[in-house]
């Protein structure tokens, strides 16, 4: 997913949303203070070393308030920048772009931040086979953006939803009453994309004989995932998940799974610095 994630249709509904809950039946300040034939030149800056996610977002939240508002990117997405360096400069009525600052930083600030923290995690696991994956756990609403940040900063997105393949977990073997019965379930219904959540080794060789096409080996650490991947025998797919951090996840890479799937991707990642600098 390294193009637009979402459709014009969705970016309206986004900003919709963003400016109803900032501005809701108008700014009151910019619309009292601020005459409404002023205008402003602003540059969006860096202020400290990034990744950039989220500049394609600009022009729309700009222009929703004045189409007036002129937006030039001087990078694109999925830069590395270091901290100091414009990233677009921005003309337009002054009401309008005080009014969208905030709502515009908000999602550059965020998004950035994920793409940051995942190339941390890609830059430690390079020379491995492994590659990164992020997760579900996303802000609801967010995720198509979220997963665009993974994106960007060099990891690879797992499933959208649950519509999109057939992740048995533990609590669905529960259910189920075993591996094997809910594998041969999904089978039933046709499906090729099941992946087995597995916790023991015991339940690595169960999923590998009833025929999982890949497995999510969860909180083993790195002797555990080199048995299990002694059971697998290169025959399935393998990803390491659960509780992974910057510390562990080299390690973990040296086992030789496939992927390595971190929560903490879209979950925990800190909003990077970055300002709107009016000029005078």
């Amino acid at each position: 997913m390294t193009h637009c994630p979402l459709s014009a249709a969705e970016i309206d509904a986004f900003i919709d949303i963003a400016f109803a809950e900032d501005i809701g039946t108008g700014d009151i300040t910019a619309e009292t203070v601020i005459p409404a034939d002023a205008t402003l030149s602003a540059d969006i800056n860096a202020r400290q070393d990034m990744v950039v996610a989220g500049l394609f977002l600009m022009e729309p939240i700009f222009k929703r308030l004045d189409a007036a508002c002129r937006i030039t990117l001087d990078i694109k997405d999925g830069d590395y920048v270091q901290a100091g360096t414009r990233l677009a400069i921005i003309t337009g009525p002054a009401r309008a772009l005080l009014s969208a600052e905030r709502t515009a930083l908000n999602i550059l600030q965020h998004l950035s931040g994920i793409a940051t923290m995942t190339k941390t995690y890609v830059d430690k696991i390079e020379g491995t086979k492994a590659k990164l994956l992020d997760t579900r756990k996303t802000t609801p609403g967010l995720r198509k953006l979220e997963k665009y940040a993974v994106a960007m900063g060099g990891g690879t997105n797992h499933r959208m939803g649950l519509y999109d393949a057939v992740m048995i977990k533990d609590n669905h073997i529960a259910v189920a009453g075993s591996v094997a019965k809910a594998v041969a379930g999904s089978k039933a219904a046709g499906r090729t994309d099941i992946q087995v959540e597995c916790d023991t080794l015991d339940q690595v060789q169960e999923a590998v004989d009833a025929g999982a096409n890949s497995l999510l080996l969860d909180n083993m650490p790195p002797a555990t995932l080199i048995e299990a991947l002694r059971i697998v025998q290169n025959r399935l797919p393998c990803e390491a998940s659960g509780g992974v951090t910057l510390e562990t996840i080299r390690a973990i890479a040296e086992t030789g799974v496939d992927y390595i799937s971190v929560g903490r991707l879209t979950q925990s990642a800190p909003a990077v610095d970055i300002g709107l600098d009016f000029h005078t």
